[in-house]
């Protein structure tokens, strides 16, 4: 499968439920705390070859995703497999057997809206808010445009690069985790 995405940075999570409220997309998913973790080779392997080894936990849902290197796009554009798992622990403790670490966790609130073409999230993080769109192309153009972005303005960064970014002037540490 391909994923194809971007993100849309907001000054706010109000601002950002105002703009995707007007697009009147029907709600898919209610807000809730995603805990992911990024694992990698001691050696940073899978890093150096742009892609990525996910577990989220996702509520009461637990998903392993590998995403492939990204392709030279306007939008994010990856290879990416992913698949449900029972438990987050012992895939996580399987994935370490193998000689993965954790080499990143990231954390979010995520609400979801859109249907079959573009799922557009709500993502509430500790260096920002931000509007991700998933989907078609096309649907990714007319939902952007809709809500004021441009190609320009479109973040195709991911949330380790943005934390790499801004992560030690907002004070957080080695992972973009919320405060207790």
């Amino acid at each position: 499968m391909i994923e194809r995405e971007i993100k849309l940075e907001y000054p706010s999570v109000e601002a950002a439920r105002a703009a995707v409220g007007a697009l009147g997309l029907p709600a898919l998913r209610r807000r809730r705390l995603q805990d992911d973790a990024l694992y990698d080779t001691p050696d940073g392997s899978l890093r150096a070859r742009s892609c990525a080894l996910r577990l989220r936990r996702d509520g009461q849902q637990a998903i392993m995703t590998f995403k492939g290197k990204p392709l030279p796009d306007v939008m994010k554009v990856r290879p990416e497999i992913e698949t449900a798992t029972a438990d987050a622990t012992r895939t996580g403790a399987i994935l370490e057997a193998l000689g993965y670490r954790v080499a990143f966790r990231y954390q979010k609130y995520r609400e979801e809206f859109g249907d079959a073409s573009c799922v557009v999230a709500i993502d509430e993080t500790p260096v920002g808010v931000f509007v991700e769109l998933e989907g078609e192309a096309d649907r990714i153009t007319a939902l952007a445009e809709a809500l004021g972005f441009t190609p320009g303005q479109y973040l195709t960064m991911s949330y380790a690069g943005l934390h790499g970014e801004r992560g030690a002037a907002l004070g957080l540490g080695p992972h973009m985790l919320f405060r207790p």
